[in-house]
């Protein structure tokens, strides 16, 4: 089942793309602001924490997920919101486990504390975005599930 024949030149897909591209940009931001941590971690031959590595995972996936859907044959996938609506619920837990270590912390100075308060902001607005992306391309997909074709209009496009 595909999205609508006219997605590929319609404002709709421009609209998913600049999301899509917003979201990859947030997405290699916390791979930086995250990856400065496992990098210190890895020079002072110590474990990578879990935590670190599960936003660093969720950032890349979320990038990847970005590229691939600027594809406009991948975008025409109809469940296409599902994976989406998973991005999200990974954002939710990113932005919780940091928000919590990091919120009421004050910095006093320390710019690795700084910059972690930063990251947590940064994980709110990916959150935020992919709940859009998720409930937009659900939004079209239910508008345009039963589109019939523009000439005979008899068949289901």
């Amino acid at each position: 089942m595909a999205f609508g024949a006219g997605l590929t030149s319609s404002k709709s897909y421009l609209f998913f793309s600049t999301l899509h591209f917003l979201a990859f940009a947030l997405a290699l931001t916390v791979c930086g602001l995250y990856g400065v941590e496992l990098d210190r971690a890895r020079k002072a031959e110590k474990y990578a924490d879990s935590k670190w590595v599960f936003a660093v995972v969720v950032g890349g996936l979320s990038a990847l997920t970005s590229i691939l859907f600027c594809v406009p044959f991948i975008l025409r996938f109809a469940f296409k919101w599902v994976w989406d609506f998973v991005l999200f619920i990974l954002w939710v837990a990113v932005f919780g486990v940091f928000a919590d270590m990091y919120i009421h912390e004050k910095p006093e100075g320390n710019n690795d504390i700084r910059r972690m308060k930063h990251a947590v902001w940064v994980d709110l607005v990916n959150m935020l975005l992919w709940l859009v992306i998720a409930v937009s391309a659900l939004a079209y997909w239910f508008k345009h599930r039963e589109t019939r074709s523009l000439f005979t209009s008899r068949a289901i496009v």
